[in-house]
C-alpha cells in the first residue's frame, strides 16, 4: 500500500473520543484495519503471539473497537483503550522475585522500570498503534489522551514502549499536545488550532511517572512484606498502597471511636413564653444537663407559670455567598448527600455527560474557578439553559446582568490543567439524558447559575429570656433576599438545616429589652449523646481532600488541595478498591470497615504507611514536580528509602500481636439453652463450639463467612442469629456468572442462610457458601 506523505497521527484515550475527533476535523475519514498497515502475508506470528491467540477468547464487545483506526487525507486517528502498557511485575526483572520472600525485600528495579503490555487484548491494540507510529508517512503525532496527569502517563508509556524513549526527551517523531476541556466540535477545532508543544508538558509527565513508580514501590514492597508476615492471621494477600492504606486507616480509626464511645444521658429544657415564642435553657455555652438530671425537673418546676423578662434582643443582618463552582470532589460530595450516589457513579455520569452528551466540561478537574479567556462564553452558556423550564428564571437573571460578578468565578492562578465543571455552550436535550446524567447535570447547571446571583440575605434575631434566674435562648432566622438560593428553591434551605440541638426558628414576635413575658409551658427532654458518625462517601471524600484534617470552610479547603489523599480523578477508584478487597463495605449510605480491614490496620498500627499526613505530603511534592518546583529524583529516592523502612517495620512485628481476636456472638440458638455452647468466630465461619472435629460435629450450627463472594461480618452474623434476617439490604454479592446483586439475608427454618431479594421479596434462594 502506498501512503501519502506528511500525515498526522492522533492518539486518543478511547474509541468514542477518537470518533468525536474525526467528526470535528475536516476531511472524510475511512475505517481501516491493522492488515491495511501491515498486510497479513508479511506478518509472521511469533511463538508468543500464537500462544496468546490460542488462549485468549475473542471479546465481542471490543473486537470492533480495538483492531481498527480512522484515516483521512491529513489525519490518522487511533486510541489507547485506557492503559495499554504498565510497569512490569518484579519477576520480569529477576526470576527469583517470583517467590515472595522477606529476604528479597525491598525490591527496587536495578536499571529503571520496564514497561509491558497490560494483557493479551492490550497487546493486540498496542501492535496496531506501534504500526501506525512507525508508518513512514506519519511525520507528526498529537497526544489527544485525556488532558490530565493520567492521560499524559498513558501516552508517555505508549510512546516509550514503541520508541524506547520518553516523548518529552526527544524521539524520532515530534509530539504536540491537544489540551481541551470540552468535547463539543467547536472546542475540539479550537484545540487543534492551539496545539501545545509536547515538551511543555514534561513536568506533568514527570509527576505522572513519579506517582506511578511510587505506587509500585510502596504497594509492591508493603504488600509482599505484610502478606508474608500476616497472611495466616489476616487471610490471603494483604494488599497495601500509598493512598488506599491511609484512607482505610481513617475509616478504621472512626470505627474504633464509635466502638469505644459510651453514651451519656442528658436532658434539655424547653420553655414556651407568652407572647408566643419558644426558647431553650442554657448556662454558659452549654444547653445540656449532664449528671444530676433531676436538675432539669427542678428548672421546669421553678419557671413554669412564672413571669420573666426579656434580658436582651440582638438583631443583625447576615449574608451568605453562593458556593464556588464544582470540581470533581465537591460534585461527588453533593451527589452523595442528595442522591446517595457513590463517587464512582457520579464520575461515570459526569464522564458520560462530557464525552457522550457533550453537555458539561471536563469532569476530572481539581479547580473550582474559570480562566479569564472564558468570560465571553459565559452568557452564551446561560442562554443554552434558558429553554429548560427548571433553569429559565435563573438563566434570565444572569442574561439580564450588564456585568457579571466574576470575583469568585474567574481566577487564572487557580486554574492549572482544567477549569471548574460548567455546562457547555451548546443546546442540551435533557430528555435524552439517563436519570443519573440528569441529576448530575442538574447539580452543575444550578451551581453555574447560582454563582452569578447575589448573596442570600437573612435577618437573625437572638433573644435571651430570664425567668427566676434561669436563662432561655431563642434564635430566629428570616430570609430577606433569597439571592442565589432562588436558583435552588426550597431544597437549598432544607439541606442547610443544622443538626445542632439548638436549631433556628422562623419569625420571632416583636420583643423589646426589659419586656415582661410569662412562661406558659416548660418541659424537659431525655436524650443520649451520640457517637461520631461513620464516614459516608461525601464525608470521606472531604477527609481525603484535606488528608484527614477537619476543614469545613470552602476557601481553606481550597488551600489544602495539593496535600490531600490521591487526586479528584483517583479518589473514587480508591474507595472502590477498598470495597473490592473487602477492607470496607457499604452499609446504607455509610462506609464501614470489615474485620479484615480492621485487622490490617491493627497489624500496622502507627506505621507511616497508615498516615494521611505523610501521603498528603507526597501528593504535595507530586504537585510541586508537576509545576516545575519539585525534584523528581529526590522524591523517588525518598520513596525508595520509605519502601525499605516499611519492609523493616513489618518484618519486626510481634507475631502474637498479629493474632486476630475471635468474636463470640452469644448462646447457640440450636443447642445453647441445653448445653451452654456458644457461637464463636473461627477462620472460616461463625459456628457452635460443640463442633470438635468431623467425627464430632456437635449440633452443626454454622454461618459461613463467605456467601456469594461477600464477607459476612460479625455484625451481620449477629443480626441473623438474633433476628433471623439482616436489617439492611446488602450489596457486594456476585452470582455464579459474576454479576453483582443486592439482597437481604434470612435464616430458614433449618437455620440455613437464604437470599431475600428486594425486587421480588417473595422469592427465596439458598445462599451458597464458598
Amino acid at each position: 500500500m502506498v501512503f501519502q506523505m506528511g500525515k498526522t497521527l492522533v492518539i486518543a484515550e478511547k474509541p468514542s473520543v477518537g470518533r468525536d475527533l474525526s467528526s470535528a476535523l475536516e476531511g472524510v475519514f475511512q475505517r481501516r484495519k491493522l492488515e491495511d498497515v501491515v498486510p497479513k502475508r508479511t506478518r509472521k506470528k511469533t511463538a508468543e503471539e500464537a500462544v496468546d491467540e490460542a488462549t485468549t477468547k475473542p471479546s465481542r464487545s471490543r473486537t470492533r473497537e480495538d483492531v481498527h483506526f480512522l484515516e483521512s487525507d491529513d489525519y490518522v486517528i487511533t486510541w489507547a483503550v485506557g492503559h495499554l502498557v504498565q510497569l512490569a511485575d518484579p519477576e520480569e526483572y529477576d526470576e527469583k522475585w517470583k517467590r515472595w520472600r522477606m529476604a528479597d525485600l525491598p525490591i527496587v528495579p536495578p536499571d529503571g522500570f520496564k514497561l509491558v503490555p497490560r494483557d493479551a487484548k492490550s497487546k493486540k491494540q498496542l501492535k496496531l498503534v506501534e504500526a501506525l507510529l512507525k508508518r513512514d508517512d506519519v511525520d507528526r503525532i498529537i497526544n489527544a489522551c485525556d488532558a490530565g496527569r493520567e492521560g499524559e502517563l498513558i501516552f508517555a508509556y505508549l510512546y516509550e514502549s514503541v520508541f524506547g524513549v520518553s516523548p518529552s526527551n526527544g524521539g524520532p517523531k515530534p509530539v504536540d499536545r491537544l489540551w481541551i476541556s470540552s468535547m463539543t466540535k467547536q472546542a475540539i477545532r479550537e484545540g487543534f488550532e492551539k496545539l501545545r508543544p509536547g515538551e511543555q508538558l514534561q513536568n506533568l509527565e514527570m509527576a505522572a511517572r513519579s506517582r506511578s513508580e511510587a505506587d509500585w514501590l510502596v504497594g509492591m514492597n508493603a504488600t509482599r512484606a505484610a502478606t508474608i508476615r500476616g497472611r495466616a492471621w489476616v487471610g490471603g494477600v494483604v494488599s497495601l498502597g500509598r493512598v488506599q492504606t491511609p484512607t482505610l486507616a481513617m475509616i478504621v480509626k472512626r470505627e474504633r471511636e464509635i466502638q469505644a464511645f459510651v453514651a451519656e444521658p442528658y436532658r434539655l429544657v424547653h420553655g414556651t413564653f407568652d407572647p408566643r415564642y419558644a426558647g431553650m435553657w442554657f448556662e454558659g455555652d452549654e444547653t445540656r444537663i449532664f449528671g444530676a438530671l433531676e436538675r432539669a425537673e427542678e428548672i421546669v418546676a421553678k419557671v413554669l407559670g412564672k413571669d420573666g423578662v426579656v434580658e436582651s434582643v440582638e438583631r443583625k443582618e447576615q449574608s451568605e455567598r453562593a458556593p464556588l463552582l464544582y470540581d470533581l470532589t465537591s460534585l461527588q460530595r453533593d451527589a452523595n448527600r442528595r442522591y446517595g450516589f457513590s463517587a464512582r457513579r457520579t464520575l461515570q455520569a459526569g464522564q458520560s455527560l462530557y464525552e457522550g452528551k457533550k453537555a458539561i466540561t471536563y469532569p476530572r478537574t481539581s479547580s473550582r474557578f474559570l480562566s479569564g479567556d472564558m468570560v465571553p462564553q459565559l452568557k452564551p452558556t446561560a442562554e443554552t439553559l434558558r429553554p429548560i423550564k427548571e433553569y429559565r428564571a435563573g438563566a434570565e437573571y444572569v442574561l439580564a446582568l450588564d456585568q457579571l460578578p466574576l470575583a469568585r468565578v474567574v481566577n487564572d492562578a487557580k486554574v492549572d490543567d482544567h477549569h471548574a465543571i460548567i455546562p457547555t455552550d451548546i443546546d442540551h436535550d435533557v430528555d435524552d439524558f439517563t436519570p443519573d446524567e440528569r441529576r448530575v447535570f442538574d447539580l452543575v447547571a444550578r451551581r453555574f447559575l447560582a454563582v452569578f446571583h447575589p448573596p442570600a440575605r437573612y435577618a437573625r434575631t437572638t433573644v435571651i429570656t430570664l425567668v427566676e434566674e434561669e436563662r432561655f435562648r431563642t434564635r430566629g432566622k428570616v430570609t430577606l433576599e433569597p439571592g442565589w438560593r432562588s436558583v435552588y428553591g426550597l431544597e437549598a434551605d432544607a439541606e442547610k438545616q443544622s443538626e445542632d440541638e439548638e436549631s433556628e426558628g422562623g419569625e420571632i414576635p416583636a420583643l423589646e429589652q426589659g419586656q415582661t413575658v410569662r412562661c406558659v409551658e416548660a418541659t424537659y427532654e431525655d436524650k443520649m449523646t451520640r457517637p461520631p458518625p461513620r464516614y459516608s462517601e461525601a464525608t470521606l471524600l472531604s477527609a481525603m481532600e484535606t488528608a484527614g484534617k477537619l476543614i469545613d470552610d470552602e476557601e481553606l479547603r481550597e488551600a489544602m488541595k495539593d496535600s490531600g489523599l490521591g487526586t479528584p480523578a483517583t479518589r473514587a477508584e480508591t474507595i472502590e478498591t477498598l470495597i473490592r478487597r473487602e477492607y470496607i463495605e457499604r452499609v446504607g449510605k455509610d462506609l464501614q470497615p470489615t474485620p479484615k480491614g480492621i485487622q490490617v490496620i491493627t497489624m500496622l498500627e502507627e506505621h507511616k504507611i497508615t498516615s494521611p499526613e505523610l501521603t498528603g505530603e507526597w501528593e504535595h511534592k507530586l504537585s510541586e514536580i508537576e509545576h516545575g518546583r519539585g525534584d523528581r529524583r529526590s522524591f523517588m529516592q525518598e520513596i525508595e528509602t520509605f519502601a525499605g523502612e516499611i519492609v523493616g517495620q513489618i518484618e519486626a512485628l510481634d507475631k502474637e500481636k498479629l493474632r486476630p481476636e475471635r468474636v463470640e456472638l452469644g448462646p447457640c440458638p440450636r443447642c445453647g439453652a441445653v448445653t451452654g455452647e456458644i457461637i464463636k468466630e473461627n477462620s472460616r465461619a461463625y459456628g457452635c463450639t460443640s463442633w470438635k472435629s468431623r467425627e464430632e460435629p456437635g449440633c452443626g450450627y454454622v454461618i459461613w463467612k463467605r456467601v456469594a463472594g461477600r464477607t459476612i461480618t460479625p455484625e451481620i452474623a449477629r443480626q441473623l442469629i438474633e433476628n433471623g434476617r439482616t436489617t439492611e439490604v446488602l450489596s457486594g454479592f456476585r452470582s455464579k456468572a459474576g454479576k453483582p446483586f443486592r439482597a437481604r439475608l434470612v435464616l430458614n427454618g433449618e437455620g440455613k442462610v437464604e437470599f431475600d431479594f428486594p425486587a421480588r421479596a417473595q422469592t427465596k434462594e439458598p445462599a451458597v457458601a464458598e
